[in-house]
């Protein structure tokens, strides 16, 4: 017997045998994990581009960097996934802030150091505030079942495609 979540329908034989072909893109999960993952964004978005006039990536970029306390631009974009073009830019607009500072590596010139100065951490610290009153209102509309099935399910997905 299989079980199939609500919304997927299992590949279904049309009368002379043959699979359907066709897809209901609205029903695709893939779809619909990435639709749902672009509203949350954008709404969670609109709330620190409000406050602090901020983008995406110099959210996450600042974000890393708090996390981390100290970190290279290499590794802020692999933790993140942003492309190297996104974070150099994302980098040099919190610099222009003065909320991060770069520092050379005394043995490899090459490599720079990010981190946080007293102004970038006064702020990550509000925007941990935002962030977590925004998860805490997502889990509330999920419902706690709802929260855990779903942090059950992002698990495994990300455990089972995490080698691709």
């Amino acid at each position: 017997m299989s079980i199939v979540p609500t919304g997927i329908a299992p590949v279904q034989s049309s009368p002379s045998g043959q699979a359907d072909e066709t897809l209901a893109l609205e029903n695709f999960l893939p779809y619909r994990l990435a639709r749902a993952a672009e509203m949350v964004s954008k709404q969670f978005a609109a709330h620190y581009r409000q406050q602090y006039g901020l983008t995406r990536p110099e959210w996450r970029t600042l974000a890393t960097i708090g996390q981390f306390d100290r970190i290279t631009a290499t590794d802020i974009g692999r933790h993140s996934s942003m492309h190297k073009t996104k974070v150099s830019r994302a980098v040099r607009a919190l610099e222009k802030r003065n909320w991060i500072l770069r520092t050379d590596d005394p043995v490899d010139r090459r490599i720079e150091h990010i981190g946080l100065t007293r102004e970038g951490k006064r702020h990550y610290r509000e925007l941990v505030r935002m962030a977590r009153n925004y998860e805490a209102r997502l889990v509330q509309m999920l419902g706690t079942t709802g929260a855990e099935h779903l942090e059950a399910g992002l698990g495994a997905i990300e455990t089972e495609l995490s080698g691709d």
